[in-house]
């Protein structure tokens, strides 16, 4: 029997956030471990790590891809960051580690066998827009992974990204939440994994002489570092109108115990134990609003 899915009229979201990521891992792991598998699943940044390990349902790669992987000595540091590799080692993370015998070996043809739809977005550097990726963009895990690290440089800590002739950069610069390509797909109901407690609303940076002279070359970028907080926000109270409306289900984190560049094993490790916690605690709560029932794991 082949890979088959029990949510299709939901489109599932994961918001970004770095390593606050090790929180948000926490759900998906207990939406696997329940049987909740939708038919499509959207992620920016951090995110798109999230959807690839969601789509090939592997459990143990969510968690290590946000806790473990920090104990590798190649995962990052300022040391990587001031030899160009990027605070997080892009050309580690995204290009070694998913092959097999590597430290996150990729379950590659389960992604591919799973007819879950897949939305990666990344921010095009040159276009000035958000570009998002399909399965119909991969062609191997190089591929894959390639544009996960697109969806995944982070302003300043991380190099660009390029695919072909273009070059990408966090797909957080526009926006972070990938509502608007999950609608432009028809979904009319969401669920959404957020990194940021309840009532969080984006302040607009403070450096905005440092975001031009960094990317002077890239007047785009420049402008939607500026105004990333206004489409962030309004996003936020679109999915909160949602929520009203019983269209949405938001899973905010509790409390939010690390930061984006949390690097100590310890801390991401028990703030992965506090997401999944919390979302054991309100397992039945996503299965209600899904329509799943108490039967999901007999999927």
């Amino acid at each position: 029997m082949g890979i088959s899915n029990n949510v299709f009229d939901t489109a599932l979201i994961f918001e970004g956030g770095g390593m606050r990521g090790s929180y948000t891992a926490a759900v998906l792991c207990a939406l696997l471990e329940e049987g909740i598998y939708f038919d499509y699943a959207a992620g920016i940044s951090a995110g798109a790590t999230h959807c690839v390990n969601y789509i090939s349902r592997d459990i143990a790669r969510a968690r290590r891809s946000f806790v473990d992987l920090v104990n590798d000595k190649n995962f990052g540091g300022w040391g990587s960051f001031f030899k160009g590799h990027g605070y997080f080692n892009s050309d580690y993370i995204y290009g070694k580690t998913a092959y097999a015998k590597e430290s996150l070996p990729f379950d590659f043809k389960t992604f591919m066998e799973n007819p879950a739809q897949m939305r990666i977005g990344a921010f095009d550097m040159r276009r000035g827009k958000m570009k998002y990726f399909s399965k119909n963009d991969v062609t191997d895990i190089s591929s894959l992974m390639n544009i996960v690290r697109a969806s995944s440089s982070m302003p300043f800590f991380m190099p660009k990204t390029t695919i072909g002739d273009d070059e990408y950069i966090d797909g957080g610069v526009g926006g972070g939440i990938a509502l608007d390509i999950a609608k432009y797909d028809g979904y009319e109901k969401f669920f959404v994994i957020l990194s940021r407690p309840k009532g969080y609303r984006k302040k607009s940076v403070k450096i905005k002489m440092t975001v031009k002279s960094r990317y002077w070359k890239y007047p785009f970028v420049a402008k939607a570092i500026k105004y990333r907080h206004v489409k962030y926000n309004k996003t936020l109270d679109e999915l909160e109108e949602l929520e009203k409306q019983g269209k949405a289900f938001l899973v905010y984190p509790d409390v939010m115990p690390v930061s984006s560049r949390e690097t100590d094993y310890g801390k991401l490790y028990k703030s992965f134990d506090m997401g999944y916690e919390q979302a054991s605690r309100d397992i039945e709560k996503y299965k209600e609003f899904l329509g799943l029932g108490q039967n999901a794991k007999s999927y």
